[in-house]
């Protein structure tokens, strides 16, 4: 399998601005996808049914492509878009992060209708990251944006997408960048905290399905730097990936053992990481 990492540009990335592939130990193949429409690409999804691979573009496009990074389905230029992070639905609708919108969109996998907001506008004040449990809840985390505005919490939406207020996170340690449903269902976040801050600490927490108890930290060790951790995506052998700055980091998710960095690249601004077979 591929490992693809999405790498931001412009002010707030400083990256290369394009969708990278690597091996699966670590070398880089090189850039994945040359259509001039991936800009500044964020979020990553694989639609399980036709095995292509979503790419939320800065262009404020939705692209998918084949496994030869050709283009076989795009939205046009959706005004407003300013896309984050992405997962495929229970519907089979694939599920976009709206940055400007602070919400969530969802577009027909063949990405040709419009989008549907799921969430009303400004439901969070920065959203970092979604996922759908395995019973459908929709989770939200909202952290801190690049401008400092925004707060520190996840939300809990149930299958009609209202809020579920007896699912809290009670954590004054958790500044969360990406956010992802565990193979046993619970919940797993990318944090820095506190955001931005020279020393802030990274981690990667686990929150318990039921209620939002904090249930673990997993904490980066075997020499890695883990420096504004974003993506995350569990892979093969029960391993969970996190692309931070200049490498992508592994953690065997049964032991939270960090297993040391699995990629390196001097430059990388790393926002979404997947695995594309």
């Amino acid at each position: 399998m591929t490992l693809l990492v999405t790498s931001a540009a412009g002010a707030n990335g400083a990256g290369f601005g394009k969708l990278l592939a690597f091996t699966d130990d670590g070398r880089l193949i090189g850039v994945f996808g040359d259509d001039p429409r991936i800009a500044d690409p964020r979020g990553l999804g694989i639609d399980p049914v036709d095995k292509v691979l979503f790419v939320n573009s800065g262009s404020n496009r939705i692209l998918a492509l084949d496994r030869n990074g050709q283009v076989v389905r795009a939205t046009g230029i959706v005004e407003g878009l300013n896309p984050g992070g992405g997962n495929l639905g229970p519907d089979g609708r694939y599920y976009v992060g709206l940055r400007g919108e602070r919400t969530i969109m969802a577009f027909a996998r063949k990405l040709d209708s419009v989008g549907e907001y799921v969430l009303p506008p400004h439901v969070v004040p920065f959203p970092r990251g979604f996922a759908f449990g395995h019973d459908g809840r929709l989770f939200l985390a909202s952290g801190i944006g690049p401008g400092g505005e925004g707060n520190n919490i996840i939300l809990a939406f149930d299958t009609d997408r209202r809020m579920l207020p007896s699912w809290k996170v009670r954590d004054l340690e958790l500044s969360p960048l990406d956010l992802a449903v565990a193979p046993g269902g619970n919940i797993v976040v990318s944090s820095e905290h506190p955001f931005g801050a020279a020393d802030a600490v990274t981690t990667i927490r686990e929150y318990d399905q039921a209620d939002g108890r904090l249930v673990r930290v997993l904490v980066p060790n075997h020499g890695v730097r883990f420096q504004k951790p974003r993506g995350l995506r569990f892979g093969p052998h029960a391993r969970l990936y996190c692309v931070a700055q200049d490498e992508v980091v592994a953690f065997d998710f049964e032991t939270g053992d960090c297993l040391g960095a699995v990629a390196r690249l001097p430059g990388l601004n790393g926002q979404a990481v997947i695995f594309f077979p």
